[in-house]
């Protein structure tokens, strides 16, 4: 008789349904001979079919979903109808946002992980990617991650032709025209060949982009549909793209990517999954946030400037060439950490005295948080002595300031507890460096109706904290 076959429901965008399929890729390793089926919107899916990893589509209404009876299902999908269908649908393992009886609840710790990190990223080193399987991996294949393969970026093909998209979800996150239409320019002084790209409501601002750098024939938004431009990413030399879909299609395929990350977003969480792409970020101690609280026009867009852009990707494509970082800006490549986890590192590593791509406390305290999380809530072994040991020497006061502020909001959380239900978002009134760990209480105690046996594990976690950073 053929397995029960698993279920992952992803009713987001493009770009979150590529970041879905190392979550296919690892099901089909761990559990090879059980079939996968991925209920996704088929406006997305028909399309990236020779991308995907091999499983059955299906539309989320499809009536082959309620008549199956499933080994898991795995909703990654925050709409609400997401979680109607992960607690209709019959099935022995569920993960994710389910709902039954009109009630919703997230089923799985690093599932409630990733959902604790609304409007608390600051210090989040995991991409949603890991965080879709990290549930998996700590329950099957705690160190699989260190032996998965993924598709690496090509090296450019020395046809000069660099694609441009200039999209993004929201404005802050995109540069606007006039800075695609400079880049362009300085592209083609530098002998390259620059396409603007994009859909069709990115088709005004790409040809006023082309008609700035006065080759109207070079804007092309519009001009595909997803299909066409998955084939015609994979014929570029470089895609240069603010954070959006096309960019992980694009990765995911193999074309070299550099990813302009400006804005209110955090490149640990959603740069290009691959190995072997390229992030260019501010430098600025706010990088990397949930919601800009500077004004409505983000400062980290100004650090972006054309000339040193078209400066850097002139460097990038020419071989063996150490490309100059333009000021304020750090130019990281993505990769994988000794535990197989994501990683960021330098693209071209500078003396230890050169400019840092991150403050380095915070970029310790980052990568603690990340060792103790899978500490606590499992997957990969993790190296927290390690990472409390970088902390103490990133700064005087690292360690002890994490030790300091935990003594003190230990004892009020525990109060709080004892008095009844904590008011509002009290995950807030934590120290900024203790967040993770509020953050992550506040929602696994609302989760679970502050019952008893939540609260001892919201202590318990206190507690594991305090003896992994004591003197």
């Amino acid at each position: 008789m053929a397995e029960a076959p698993n279920l992952i429901i992803q009713l987001q965008r493009m770009g979150d349904l590529v970041l879905s399929f190392p979550l296919f890729a690892w099901l089909r390793r761990l559990e090879p001979d059980r079939p996968l089926w991925v209920a996704a919107e088929p406006s997305f899916y028909e399309a990236l079919l020779p991308l995907a990893p091999p499983v059955v589509f299906a539309p989320p209404g499809a009536a082959s979903l309620r008549r199956t009876r499933f080994h898991r299902v795995i909703n990654l999908s925050h709409r609400p109808e997401a979680a109607r269908l992960a607690g209709e649908l019959r099935a022995e393992i569920r993960a994710g946002g389910v709902e039954r009886d009109g009630v919703e609840r997230i089923v799985g710790a690093w599932h409630l992980y990733r959902a604790s990190l609304v409007q608390n990223n600051r210090h989040n080193r995991f991409h949603w990617a890991d965080l879709n399987g990290l549930d998996l991996f700590a329950e099957l294949d705690p160190d699989g991650l260190r032996r998965c393969l993924w598709p690496e970026a090509r090296p450019p093909r020395g046809t000069g032709r660099v694609g441009l998209f200039v999209g993004a979800s929201e404005k802050a996150k995109r540069p606007d025209p006039a800075f695609w239409g400079e880049l362009a320019a300085g592209l083609m002084r530098r002998g390259l060949h620059p396409v603007f790209l994009g859909g069709p409501a990115e088709q005004a601002p790409g040809a006023q982009a082309a008609r700035l750098a006065r080759i109207p024939h070079a804007n092309l938004c519009g001009r595909f549909n997803l299909a066409g431009l998955v084939r015609f990413l994979s014929e570029l030399d470089l895609l240069v793209t603010p954070d959006t879909g096309p960019m992980h299609v694009g990765a995911w395929g193999g074309t070299l990517t550099l990813n302009l990350s400006m804005g209110p977003v955090n490149a640990w969480e959603t740069a290009p999954f691959p190995p072997g792409h390229l992030v260019l970020r501010p430098t600025a101690s706010c990088v990397g946030c949930w919601t800009c609280v500077r004004g409505p026009e983000p400062p980290c867009r100004e650090r972006f400037t054309p000339g040193r852009v078209a400066a850097l990707i002139h460097s990038l494509l020419k071989p063996g060439h150490t490309p100059p970082t333009p000021p304020g800006l750090g130019l990281l490549r993505t990769g994988r950490s000794g535990q197989g986890l994501f990683d960021l590192a330098p693209a071209f590593p500078r003396p230890a005295s050169g400019p840092e791509t991150e403050a380095r406390p915070r970029d310790s305290l980052g990568e603690f948080w990340r060792q103790w999380f899978l500490r606590r809530l499992g997957g990969p072994a993790d190296t927290l002595p390690e990472a409390l040991a970088r902390l103490d020497e990133s700064h005087p006061l690292g360690g002890a300031s994490l030790r300091d502020a935990l003594t003190l909001w230990q004892a009020r959380l525990a109060a709080e507890l004892r008095r009844g239900v904590p008011a509002g978002d009290w995950w807030r009134q934590a120290p900024p460096l203790l967040r993770p760990l509020s953050g992550y209480l506040q929602l696994s105690l609302e989760n679970d109706d502050y019952s008893r046996q939540a609260r001892l594990a919201a202590l318990e976690h206190t507690e594991a904290l305090r003896a992994a950073v004591k003197n």
